[in-house]
């Protein structure tokens, strides 16, 4: 028979299932599952896809727009070809309902999962719908792969092994099998119109269509997708497929493959032009530097295309700003649609959601969900319990339509909350406008499960990386073939740094040009330095570059000079031990309090940022002997390691204390860490800091006096105590001195390197105290720090360079290739990691842990009155997970090597849970937990405490 009579009433057997549900004894026939897979990729080509995108495609399938569509669809629908064998019988209530003749032609078939039989059965049936069948990079292994990778991973093709025609009939079925797998096929390529075998299949677009494959099969592999389409199955293929175009329920304003992918919220959608105050009401109009990027860039992205810009800038001068400017411009001509925007840390992208959140909420879009994508984002507002319940497999076909139907007392209405389909774990990158941590972006090029899907959703907007000068050698080598991935896939991208050196931009920008198709020749003619401040755009397509004009960068620099103070102290390190203990003249604690003691009696803001946590609990504890007025709010301990809903608020509760409006306190002294270098929009008087790296030490010096300008402008004049006034904006580096040289603590650890301090230390104290005028002499400070290298630090220098060379090096390592060296797909997936465990920072992962209590009955509470019971039932509740997760708080691996507390039985089975340890505090044994030689306990007031005990 042919596809035109298999496509009506019983030309196929439609036995072979799809899906099945235990609990409601429901049958979605395979084939049926295969035309909704490939009618809702036909949308999402359609909606969800850019320009961009589908130029990458197209060139890379050697097809005309319509055809490469057609062929998506196909290979969307044939993803699941592989259940037609012997997955059938997985589900004994489903296999029942088999045909006989196919039940009875099962054959000695081999157990293989479903996607690598989909893979090895594709092989030779494509090759007869002429699909060039040769090497790894033929079109017809190419496509193969594309369906097997369905699940996450790109697996081995061996055409002349497991994938050869033999094996396939041995492997998977009688020739029943194998004929309806064929006529399946040919059915889809008949619905669907997929008739013209694509002539190449490039890496390139092999990974975009695997992520758009995978993104139609979780669309309609929903439960109450595919259920509502099970009750009411259709008689024939052809009927099926109209129907995937029918409104349902008939009054509905669209067809139902296009009303899924608006309910998931994938559908791209355009900003509204608006003014620029509007756009960022918190400014009077644009600065010089952003006035440079609207008028001069924009003309030059509209003639040559996507590419690179590395805008620099001090910290405060409205980098930020910039940056969505130039990704408006490239939106507007490049093809893309939307932003991703990449921090180094949770905290940084905290604020930074909030931030693009206001951004896409000005604009008065109808629709435009904002998504926040790091490891801690269940904390934020935009995400409900569904997301939590997903990820324990949890959620009842009740709570699918619930999820849809009941919006009562939930923030649907608000059009930047991201929709529910894009709060899954691993989906929210797909959103339109999203900020994340740069990890969740370099898991994009490592072998990470879903990656392609990760790549999908990157490219097709405008990417970009704030504070890139943070990278440290091993993530920028990871980062620079992240880069070279985006200009392969077509998508613009903006680096913004307040202190990136001129090598590490060159090597970012050859990166993303190399990735664009550049020669390494003509790379090597390009002048790529930065201005300081201003910026440089280099095109994708010949590597041509613009840089801000002379005069306006000049002008920029002007308007944005800050001058500062900064004064060196050599300081005696020590730790407190005892509290009540006498500090001596001349410790660090000391000094500190000296310092303070101005606020105390005469007003002001100040940030002390300590080395460690440690630190930073012992200054705490010195500072809270004084008689402060308000204890509570005049003097804040802010680290890493306090559980994470008591993290997240005080972090708020400084940025609303210290940022640019609102009523600013009397007095304040926040104790941190590096937990505020970056990106938070405060304000200080005065800030002290233990000794860091230079680049480090200025980044933190945007913090002071950030906004008096700005309050100038305003005529408030009223927000700094006199003392303050007459000092001006001072930062305080303490130099840890024993014996006249720097000697850096044992407690520090491995931080930053060695050598990074000891020149900073060099650098500062030659004179101890120097006015700095920033922008202006930032750049030759830092090259000063990298390039004049005194004697006394030439084997730390040494060390280091070989330090950074063994990271760089891992970091090729564990990148996946660029698309020019990708043979077969599965080089892709070499050395396969979980998200979970994804290298994407050197060193070993941190663990995650839950203090908890123990009450006199043998129960285990959350807190310490005994309120909140330790939750543990087969199905945990949705905010029980919430409560428990709130609670958590990262720890070096090492701490916990020797955990031995054990979990409630139903943590054991949810992912979120299952890796956590207990730190169980005992009223009946006062004082830390011991886990080997590490003594731990969570204070209400310090976060956690660490201690060793004694050898």
């Amino acid at each position: 028979m042919g596809v035109v009579e298999d496509s009506r009433a019983g030309g196929l057997d439609l036995s072979p299932w799809g899906k099945y549900s235990v609990l409601w004894g429901l049958v979605h026939r395979l084939l049926f599952h295969l035309l909704d897979a490939a009618a809702v990729a036909g949308e999402l080509w359609d909606r969800y896809l850019t320009p961009a995108q589908r130029r990458v495609i197209c060139r890379g399938l050697g097809l005309a727009p319509a055809a490469a569509r057609r062929e998506v669809m196909f290979l969307a629908g044939a993803h699941d070809i592989g259940k037609a064998g012997r997955f059938q019988m997985c589900e004994p209530g489903a296999w029942a309902r088999v045909s006989e003749e196919l039940r009875a032609d099962a054959g000695p078939w081999r157990l293989m999962r479903h996607e690598r039989a989909s893979m090895h059965t594709a092989v030779e049936l494509l090759a007869e719908f002429g699909y060039r069948l040769g090497g790894n990079s033929s079109p017809a292994v190419r496509a193969a792969q594309t369906l097997g990778s369905h699940h996450g991973r790109f697996l081995q093709c061996d055409v002349r092994g497991a994938a050869s025609p033999e094996r396939v009939r041995l492997d998977l079925g009688g020739p029943l099998w194998q004929d309806l797998r064929r006529r399946y096929l040919a059915q889809i390529r008949y619905l669907t119109g997929a008739t013209t075998p694509p002539p190449r299949f490039s890496a390139e677009a092999a990974v975009l269509v695997s992520g758009l494959v995978m993104a139609a099969d979780r669309l309609v592999s929903q439960p109450h997708v595919w259920m509502g389409r099970a009750m009411k199955p259709a008689s024939s293929p052809l009927d099926h497929w109209m129907r995937t175009r029918r409104p349902e329920p008939e009054d509905a304003e669209e067809g139902w493959a296009a009303a899924v992918v608006t309910a998931s919220g994938l559908e791209r959608v355009e900003l509204p032009g608006v003014p620029f105050t509007q756009a960022h009401p918190h400014t009077t109009g644009p600065n010089r530097m952003q006035e440079s990027v609207i008028a001069h860039l924009e003309p030059v992205v509209k003639e040559q295309g996507a590419g690179i810009l590395v805008a620099t800038d001090s910290t405060g001068a409205g980098k930020t700003i910039t940056g969505q400017e130039a990704a408006r411009i490239f939106n507007s001509h490049c093809g893309t649609r939307g932003m991703a925007v990449l921090q180094p840390t949770t905290a940084i992208a905290d604020a930074a959601y909030d931030n693009l959140v206001a951004y896409v909420a000005a604009h008065q879009p109808e629709r435009a969900p904002v998504s926040l994508v790091h490891s801690h984002s269940w904390d934020s507002a935009a995400y409900t319990d569904e997301r939590l319940l997903e990820a324990a497999g949890q959620l009842t076909l009740d709570d699918y339509f619930d999820e849809l139907q009941d919006t009562t007392g939930r923030p649907e209405h608000q059009v930047t909350v991201p929709d529910p389909f894009l709060r899954g774990w691993d989906r929210a990158l797909l959103a339109q406008f999203t900020v994340a941590t740069i990890d969740q972006a370099l898991m994009a090029v490592l072998p990470v499960r879903y990656s392609a899907l990760r790549m999908l959703a990157l490219s097709g907007r405008t990417v970009v990386l704030d504070e890139v000068h943070v990278a440290t050698p091993y993530m920028r080598r990871l980062t620079a073939r992240l880069l070279h991935w985006l200009a392969a896939v077509g998508t613009p991208v903006v680096l913004l740094s307040a202190t990136l050196s001129p090598p590490v931009a060159r090597e970012l920008v050859h990166a993303y040009l190399a990735g664009a198709g550049l020669r390494p020749g003509r790379l090597d003619e390009l002048d790529v330095e930065v201005p300081y401040p201003g910026w440089l755009f280099a095109a994708a397509r010949d590597g041509a570059v613009t840089r801000i004009d002379p005069a306006q960068a000049a002008a920029h620099a002007a308007a944005t000079r800050r001058r500062l103070t900064v004064r060196h102290h050599s300081v005696r390190p020590a730790r407190l031990g005892d509290a009540e203990r006498i500090v001596a003249d001349g410790e660090r604690l000391h000094h500190i309090a000296e310092q303070v003691r101005f606020v105390l009696d005469y007003g002001g803001c100040v940030i002390v940022v300590c080395a460690t946590v440690a630190d930073a609990q012992d200054t705490f504890l010195h500072l809270a002997r004084m008689p402060w007025h308000r204890p509570r709010e005049e003097l804040v301990l802010l680290h890493a390691r306090f559980p994470g809903h008591q993290r997240e608020a005080m972090t708020r509760w400084v940025r609303t204390r210290l940022g640019p409006a609102g009523k600013r306190p009397e007095r304040l002294v926040v104790v941190t860490t590096s937990l505020l270098d970056m990106s938070l929009d405060i304000d200080c008087d005065l800030m002290i800091s233990d000794l860091a790296s230079l680049a480090r030490l200025l980044q933190r010096a945007g913090r002071l006096w950030r906004f008096e300008r700005q309050w100038q402008e305003q005529g408030d004049t009223s927000r700094r105590p006199g003392w303050v006034l007459e000092s001006g904006p001072q930062l305080t580096v303490l130099d840890p001195v024993v014996d006249g040289c720097t000697r850096l603590p044992a407690w520090w650890g491995r931080g930053e390197p060695d050598f990074e301090l000891h020149a900073a230390a060099h650098l500062l104290s030659q004179p101890p105290a120097r006015d700095l005028d920033l922008p202006a002499q930032l750049p030759g400070l830092l090259q000063t720090a990298h390039t004049r290298i005194p004697d006394e630090l030439a084997s730390l220098h040494t060390a280091y360079q070989a330090e950074l060379q063994a990271h760089e090096h891992l970091g090729l390592e564990q990148a996946v290739p660029p698309p020019a060296r990708t043979g077969s797909l599965a080089d892709l997936y070499r050395r396969p990691t979980t998200a979970a465990a994804a290298p994407t920072r050197e060193g070993s992962r941190p663990r995650r842990l839950l203090a908890c209590y123990r009450q006199p009955g043998g129960t285990l509470h959350l807190d310490a009155a005994g309120t909140l019971a330790l939750p543990d039932s087969p199905r945990l509740p949705a905010a029980a997970i919430r409560t428990v997760l709130e609670r958590t708080l990262d720890v070096p691996e090492d701490w916990l090597a020797d955990a031995s507390a054990h979990l409630p039985d139903s943590w054991r089975q949810h992912a979120l849970l299952a890796d956590l340890t207990l730190l169980v505090h005992d009223p009946a044994a006062p004082g830390p937990v011991r886990f080997g030689r590490h003594l731990l306990h969570l204070d209400p007031r310090l976060g956690l405490v660490h201690d060793e005990a004694p050898a």
